[in-house]
């Protein structure tokens, strides 16, 4: 018995456990969202895997995602309206109420009449 200097080290198998625990702040990654970045980007941020984001965070990165609109939503209607931006009301419009431009044609030397030539 004792070590047996020809004997080969054998590989160690893969541990098999609990995974690794991320200090994740639910609050930190609302606000997160709320600006924008992408999962990729906040997955990046805290070391973990982009899918653990989706599979046990996806309502904070939903909230978020959600917030920011909210918030771009007031901000365009408020340049709209109280800073009266033309060019945003009719946009809104357009958005919200479905308004459409109609534009007519108008020929400048409308055809007064065609002939019709017989074919040869």
């Amino acid at each position: 018995m004792g070590n047996n200097p020809t004997k080969k080290p054998t590989k160690r198998k893969k541990t098999v456990g609990r995974p690794k625990k991320y200090d994740i702040d639910t609050d930190t990654l609302f606000k997160l969202a709320k600006y924008n970045l992408t999962n990729i980007e906040i997955a990046d941020i805290y070391g973990c895997d982009e899918a653990l984001l989706r599979k046990n965070y996806s309502e904070f990165l939903t909230k978020g995602r959600a917030e920011l609109k909210k918030r771009l939503r007031q901000t365009q209607y408020e340049v709209a309206v109280d800073d009266k931006n033309v060019t945003m009301l009719i946009w809104l419009g357009k958005q919200i109420l479905g308004q459409t431009e109609k534009t007519t044609h108008e020929m400048a030397n409308p055809i007064k009449s065609i002939t019709f030539v017989d074919d040869l």
